[in-house]
């Protein structure tokens, strides 16, 4: 139990079998100690029963006098891997070195526990292991070609008097440090090396072992990767007693020495410039040094961008390994020597224009007689840029029709002279364009009128696309090489300065058009003088004086200048006080008179004056406003607004100038009542279900009127909300004909609009509801019967609103409810007393016998 508490000093389980001339390492290590971390480290060795010591890793005079010069040398050392670890490592070990070896710690713990000392026992046998290249050769060069195969040769073998397995590896030396290409395992297992698991599943690579204890690495399909210094590695392995496998030795050698000539497919020209319709000649050369049998195929590649991979790149032409080539109209592609492929395009195109490349596989024969492909390369890209062959012309524009007035034509014509080519495969278009000139340094882009495609087919631009459909302006062909535009009728805003651009296009191989060249012609400017048009408006008032319920009447008279046979429109408005409701902007379109004299009503919307208002033409430049039976609510500022159109261009009209005369003021002047109206209630507060009555009260103050008189038209209106935050609700009105008009409602509660005398109006809501409360106001209009009997309208007259709260009757809403449920309860519990004391006399009654018990009294405590 202590030893298993206590401290534990581990060294190998022996024996431990090395190899005279190797370096032995003998780990040992100390573990459940107590004291400090770092522990200190006795070794010892004895041949049969004295140990002698060796060396410590705390006493400089541990040595014994034997071992001294060995450990000064440095041939026997101590290695410290950790604090409770270290190795003893001895160089060169020789037979004599064969022996017990004794590993002690001294006690650091305060009680002493476990064990403070461990032997092993180490043999040494002699080395019987001998490795050598092929046929005695340490290295050998080997010089070849990208795609060969190669085998190299190996010989182990051992003489070890222990059962000993072999472990041999091939390396490969390419730059400063080897690398695993293959291992067999002294397990007997093939480990390939990283980077080559594909290889080897492929077979590829492969060890293979032969008589006379030879291993012999094969590679196929080499590649530059596989240049370098070869080497086998083999090293000696022994099974310890603990099941575990040693390594005891490991010694190499050096085989060859192999260097790969690699296959590289190179264009012989760098970038390349063609004119269209010359030939391409590309030639796509083949690099090795390969001089035995083989055969190459050949793929030619063209691709948009330099970027594309091969699946985006598109194949030209081909030649398999039996020099079929693949068939093609333009293209062509011929051996020019062993190595050497001409790739020859006749009549390229723009579109030929891209990134060339071709792409070699070399193949060679087997011993079957079939063919095994060795290599496969791409070439660089090769830039091809094909010039277009632009046509030599030149442009010339000039005006036939020069308009001297608006609305006159205009005619361009747009020629092609000295056209060097114009062979079936060259198409001219035109583009006209349209420059605004302006008297400032400001810049002004060009306006594209209309534009031709290679098919002739007419793109109008964005500022004449309507006045084309119109048929205003009109594109057409005079001859082969001249082009013309013309302004049917020519405006103040086409002055500009236009200009024509020809375009050149190209048939291609596929029968696309191509533009190949643009030359613009010199601007020519359209420009002639013309005097501001004037326009005067003059009203005048023919009635002096008149009062209400009179014709209004006044006229308008027009002067202009610098306008060709003009027509004009005009347009009377009327800006009343802004007191009036109807309109609060302030100003009204009362009629209008377009040119061709056809009247239109505009915001005149009094339907009982429809026939009230009349604008009539007197003359060619006169006009005449009349308005029969007037109001007071007719009073304002009245003006002409008189429009001047000249003819335009296909029998239409086009506006000209503008005009607004003086006003003319319609003022009554009357000693007429004022009126007031308020709003009254005895009861602004009321219960959900009752009536509530709103009084609408008009008060007079000034001249009395007779009840004959005078009449209302009152509306009554809600906000719902206490401020006046919401737009109003109409709820009813009156007219002064006595007809009553509800609006729409969807709560349950009704209403009803009266008149209870001459100036008191009444309105009620019957069956009041939570959603009846609000501000509640009503606007009277007055009507007024003049002396001359004509009914005369007032302004409209806003009294102040009144709140009207609706609130819930508690004890009416809960009485019911409570009867009903005192009601129901009473009934229920009579009912149950009754179903009770039926069941208990005659449902559940049972005779019961009972002993008769004596009665007899109690004796008093004390007597007990």
């Amino acid at each position: 139990l202590a030893f298993c508490r206590g401290r534990i000093v581990r060294v190998p389980q022996g024996p431990l079998i090395r190899v005279v001339g190797t370096e032995a390492v003998i780990p040992c290590s100390v573990s459940d100690y107590d004291g400090p971390s770092e522990q200190n480290f006795d070794w010892e060795f004895s041949r049969e029963t004295d140990f002698v010591r060796i060396v410590s890793t705390w006493d400089s005079t541990f040595t014994s006098e034997e071992y001294q010069k060995r450990v000064g040398r440095g041939d026997i050392k101590l290695r410290r891997s950790s604090n409770d670890a270290v190795e003893l490592v001895i160089r060169n070990i020789q037979p004599a070195d064969q022996g017990r070896y004794k590993c002690s710690t001294p006690s650091t713990d305060a009680t002493v526990q476990g064990n403070y000392d461990a032997e092993v026992q180490v043999k040494v046998i002699s080395d019987g292991l001998s490795v050598s290249g092929s046929k005695g050769r340490s290295s050998m060069p080997l010089r070849l070609s990208e795609g060969d195969s190669f085998r190299l040769r190996c010989s182990a073998i051992t003489t070890s008097p222990e059962h000993t397995h072999l472990h041999v590896t091939w390396q490969i030396k390419s730059g400063s440090a080897w690398r695993d290409i293959l291992s067999l395992t002294h397990e007997g297992k093939f480990q390939p090396g990283p980077g080559y698991e594909e290889r080897y599943r492929n077979g590829d690579i492969r060890l293979d072992t032969g008589a006379n204890d030879t291993y012999r690495l094969s590679v196929s399909q080499a590649s530059s990767v596989d240049g370098g210094a070869y080497r086998c590695l083999v090293s000696e392995w022994v099974r310890g007693a603990d099941g575990l496998w040693q390594k005891i030795q490991e010694k190499s050698v050096e085989i060859a020495s192999v260097s790969i000539q690699r296959t590289d497919v190179v264009i012989s020209t760098s970038n390349v410039s063609v004119t269209e319709r010359d030939s391409l000649d590309l030639t796509c050369n083949i690099t090795t040094d390969r001089s035995g049998i083989f055969q190459a195929e050949v793929m030619w590649y063209f691709s948009a961008s330099p970027d594309d991979t091969m699946s985006d790149a598109q194949l030209l032409l081909s030649m398999d390994r039996d020099s079929v080539v693949s068939d093609s109209t333009l293209i062509s592609l011929s051996h020019v020597d062993r190595n050497s492929y001409r790739l020859l395009v006749r009549d390229v195109d723009v579109e030929d224009s891209g990134y060339y490349f071709c792409e070699a596989a070399i193949w060679v024969p087997l011993h079957n007689g079939s063919w095994h492909k060795v290599v496969e390369r791409t070439s660089a890209p090769v830039s091809v840029v094909v010039t277009a062959l632009e046509p030599d012309y030149e442009v010339f524009l000039n005006v036939s029709k020069t308009p001297k007035f608006s609305d006159d034509p205009t005619e361009f014509n747009c020629r092609i002279t000295n056209a060097q080519d114009t062979e079936a495969n060259l198409r001219f278009t035109v583009s006209w364009y349209y420059r605004q000139r302006l008297r400032s340094d400001d810049v002004v882009t060009d306006e594209l009128l209309a534009s031709m495609d290679a098919d002739w087919t007419l793109l109008p631009g964005d500022r004449s696309r309507e006045r084309i459909q119109n048929g205003e302006i009109i594109f057409f062909k005079k001859s082969v090489d001249t082009f013309s535009l013309r302004i049917q009728w020519t405006s103040e805003s086409d002055r500009g300065d236009y200009f024509c651009v020809i375009s050149a296009w190209n048939r291609h191989r596929n029968n696309s058009w191509v533009k190949s060249k643009d030359v613009a012609s010199a601007p020519v400017n359209i420009f002639w003088a013309t005097q501001d048009y004037t326009l005067t408006v003059e009203a005048v008032k023919l009635k002096p004086f008149f009062v209400a319920g009179h014709t209004f009447e006044m006229t308008c008279k027009v002067s202009s200048k610098n306008i060709k046979t003009p027509r004009y429109s005009v347009l009377i408005t009327a800006e009343k006080p802004l007191t009036d409701q109807s309109n609060p902007n302030g100003t009204t379109r009362i009629i209008s008179l377009n040119q061709d004299s056809v009247v239109r009503l505009e915001d005149w919307t009094d339907q009982t004056r429809v026939d009230g208002v009349v604008l009539e033409k007197v003359q060619e430049n006169e006009f005449r406003y009349r308005m029969y039976q007037t109001q007071i609510s007719d009073a304002g500022l009245y003006r002409c607004v008189v429009t001047a159109w000249s003819p335009g261009g296909g029998g239409m009209w086009r506006e000209a100038v503008n005009g607004l005369s003086n006003p003319i003021q319609i003022d009554f002047q009357t000693s007429g009542p004022v009126f007031n109206v308020s709003v009254h209630s005895d009861s602004p507060t009321v219960y959900q279900g009752e009536v509530a009555d709103l009084q609408c009260i008009v008060t007079m103050e000034g001249m009395a009127l007779e009840p004959d008189d005078m009449s209302f038209d009152v509306s009554w209106f809600a906000v719902r909300s206490f401020a006046l935050d919401r737009e109003p609700i109409l709820l009813a009105s009156l007219d002064r004909r006595g007809i009553v008009t509800q609006s729409r409602r969807n709560g349950s509660s009704d209403l009803s609009l009266e008149r209870i005398s001459p100036l008191e109006f009444r309105l009620r809501v019957h069956g009041c509801e939570d959603h009846d409360f609000g501000n509640h106001y009503c606007v009277v209009t007055p009507w007024v019967r003049s002396a001359t009997g004509v009914w005369q309208r007032e302004p409209d007259i806003r009294a102040k609103p009144i709140f009207l709260s609706v609130k819930m009757d508690v004890l009416n809403a809960f009485k019911y409810p409570l009867l009903i449920g005192i009601g129901l309860a009473t009934v229920t519990g009579l009912l149950s007393c009754l179903i009770g004391y039926c069941s208990s006399r005659w449902c559940c009654k049972k005779e019961v016998q009972e002993t008769r018990r004596e009665r007899r009294r109690l004796m008093s405590m004390e007597m007990d």
